[in-house]
């Protein structure tokens, strides 16, 4: 299987190191382009049987599955660019949430999905979230399936849920990095612990705290009673988020599905699909 990857900006060079180190394919098998060719060729650096080339066309043209991994309202003109280099044997595959299947699906004559990953993906780890055309051939379901499985837990879902599925898994890491960070912050700014101290003590916990899920030895609720001694010191802490974190997450998703609507807007204009 020939691999194309349109654009090698933050998310399509995770999705290229990602399917390397995790053994999916081969580099010599990736084909990869991006509008500044110098970013593709920074991975051509550290795996030197990749092929860079200079246009999405000359990567559509090599390539049985296609991702575009492009802003959202580049991707309706990617498309338009390799529409001559896609036959129906081929798979185009979106990255981009505010592009439905059914979008891309209307403008290509051949399989198509979306596959939207996370930075977590990076590490062979976190969840990847696919949809599939209802052309999408049984074969490419499958391809993409165990693509996926070689860098992520892949878990199919509904147009419905894709802006909260995709807050939760691709966002999430921000956020949550960010809540890590303040907590960080906030350490050395009460006490005495200095940043570095701080910051190895907080990572090291998320990852036991990641382990402890991933196992199952706990579910959220259960570890946080575990932790929870009634009266004990963390219970005192629980008191203030419960009283201070008051409706952030609810504006949270309020604020990323307002986006997301003004993003719909603008690629509806694109595919006449109102």
């Amino acid at each position: 299987m020939k691999i194309g990857i349109i654009g090698t900006g933050n998310m399509g060079r995770i999705l290229t190191e990602a399917f390397l180190d995790g053994g999916a394919v081969s580099p010599a098998s990736m084909t990869i382009t991006n509008r500044t060719v110098a970013k593709a060729n920074k991975i051509k650096e550290t795996h030197q049987e990749i092929t860079v080339v200079n246009n999405a066309r000359e990567a559509a043209n090599r390539s049985s599955l296609i991702f575009i991994c492009v802003k959202p309202h580049d991707v309706y003109n990617v498309v338009q660019d390799i529409l001559p280099f896609l036959s129906e044997d081929k798979c185009v595959v979106s990255i981009t949430s505010p592009i439905s299947v059914k979008q891309l699906e209307s403008i290509v004559p051949c399989s198509a999905a979306r596959a939207i990953p996370s930075i977590t993906n990076r590490a062979l780890s976190g969840v990847s979230l696919l949809s599939f055309g209802e052309q999408c051939s049984e074969q490419w379901k499958g391809e993409l399936n165990k693509l996926f499985e070689s860098i992520s837990t892949p878990v199919f879902i509904e147009e419905a849920i894709t802006r909260v599925s995709s807050d939760i898994v691709s966002c999430g890491p921000a956020f949550f990095s960010y809540l890590t960070q303040r907590f960080i912050n906030a350490a050395v700014t009460e006490t005495e612990i200095d940043n570095e101290t701080a910051t190895k003590l907080a990572g090291e916990m998320l990852i036991g705290l990641g382990e402890l899920l991933k196992k199952g030895c706990y579910t959220l609720p259960t570890l946080q009673e575990k932790v929870c001694v009634k009266g004990g010191i963390t219970g005192e802490g629980i008191k203030i988020l419960e009283s201070e974190l008051g409706s952030v997450f609810e504006h949270l998703f309020q604020a990323t599905h307002s986006k997301f609507d003004e993003d719909l807007v603008e690629v509806k204009k694109q595919y006449s699909l109102y």
